[in-house]
């Protein structure tokens, strides 16, 4: 869980997730069209990718991936990420982290 942490807090967005998943490409291309470069960690390929998807969980993902984090907050996955988009939520969370030349 230690790695997961810092690995969580070393960006002001920080996405975990899987190459084959579709949901976190998405969500990666979510924060891009909202001028965010995220910092992503691919976890299979990471060597561990089974105690990092367990560390996920425990902090409160409802899913491992794609688990999203700002500013080392854990936002959530997919849903959590959607529902504050739609709502308006997302955005004033993210303004620290937008680019004005992305």
């Amino acid at each position: 869980m230690d790695k997961v942490m810092r690995m969580s807090s070393e960006k002001g967005v920080v996405i975990f997730t899987k190459s084959s998943c579709c949901l976190c490409y998405a969500v990666q291309i979510l924060f891009r069209d909202l001028r965010v470069q995220p910092t992503i960690h691919e976890i299979d390929t990471d060597p561990d990718c089974r105690e990092i998807e367990k560390a996920l969980l425990r902090i409160g993902c409802s899913t491992a991936v794609p688990a999203v984090f700002v500013g080392g907050k854990l936002v959530g996955s997919t849903n959590e990420v959607m529902s504050l988009h739609l709502s308006g939520s997302l955005v004033p969370l993210i303004k620290p982290y937008q680019s004005l030349l992305y």
